[in-house]
């Protein structure tokens, strides 16, 4: 099976970087959306994020200790969200904590604010400290796909204060890639970019990783790969080769 990538597809797809200098196109397509569970039908996430979430919480026998807090929203719902913390909290800690709209990881459905089930949970800011259950997640986390987005090394590169309760899906093995090298996601991106499609990828374990600059477009061959668009320039390859 082929598939030709055309420029549209840098805008999709579970590698894509969203933050304040990329944000999300008209060209990124709506997730294709699951409720997480029967007790939280208000927040959904993406379909392949919602099913190794599930892995994960059921690996650790998390139960009820850890909740789903927010998920998927919608760029009128981001809206009113910042505005609201903004009139609430002021523009200092909702700048801290609140994307703008188009620059949030919510809207890309990728993203997951997850609670430590103890006592009253804050919607902006929810415990999620580093023991107990929340750090058994964690550590099981990257095996499928998640990595703890924003920590507080990496402020002065992500821009957004350290939010121990945020994970985005990436996939594996990157999340993994990701976890071992101690980089956020800009980094990661960043350093895809000297391992080349076809020339020089970069081997971890059973897979090459690549990178693609979009020139025009081109058609790939999809067996054993798959391809995310970056949302900057081009698009990250991924094929096992065991």
């Amino acid at each position: 099976m082929k598939k030709v990538l055309k420029r549209c597809d840098i805008y999709r797809g579970n590698l894509i970087l969203v933050n304040r200098d990329y944000l999300l196109k008209e060209e990124t397509k709506l997730p294709d959306l699951e409720i997480i569970s029967d007790e939280n039908e208000m927040i959904l996430l993406e379909k392949n994020a919602n099913k190794f979430l599930r892995f994960v919480l059921r690996e650790i026998q998390a139960n009820d200790k850890i909740v789903p807090v927010s998920g998927y929203r919608t760029r009128e719902e981001q809206e009113k969200i910042f505005k609201d913390s903004k009139e609430a909290n002021g523009e200092e800690f909702t700048l801290k904590y609140v994307a703008f709209p188009d620059a949030s990881e919510h809207q890309t459905g990728l993203a997951i604010d997850l609670g430590w089930n103890v006592g009253i949970i804050d919607f902006i800011r929810p415990s999620f400290p580093h023991n107990e259950v929340c750090d058994s997640f964690r550590k099981c986390a990257k095996k499928y796909g998640f990595i703890e987005r924003y920590q507080s090394d990496k402020e002065d590169i992500t821009h957004i204060s350290a939010e121990e309760w945020h994970f985005r899906y990436v996939g594996y093995p990157h999340s993994e890639i990701i976890e071992n090298n101690h980089f956020c996601l800009e980094e990661y991106i960043s350093y895809l970019k000297q391992y080349r499609y076809r020339e020089n990828p970069f081997l971890y374990c059973d897979y090459e990783i690549s990178y693609l600059p979009f020139i025009e477009e081109i058609e790939i061959e999809l067996e054993n790969t798959q391809v995310s668009g970056n949302n900057v320039d081009g698009f990250i390859i991924t094929r096992k080769i065991k």
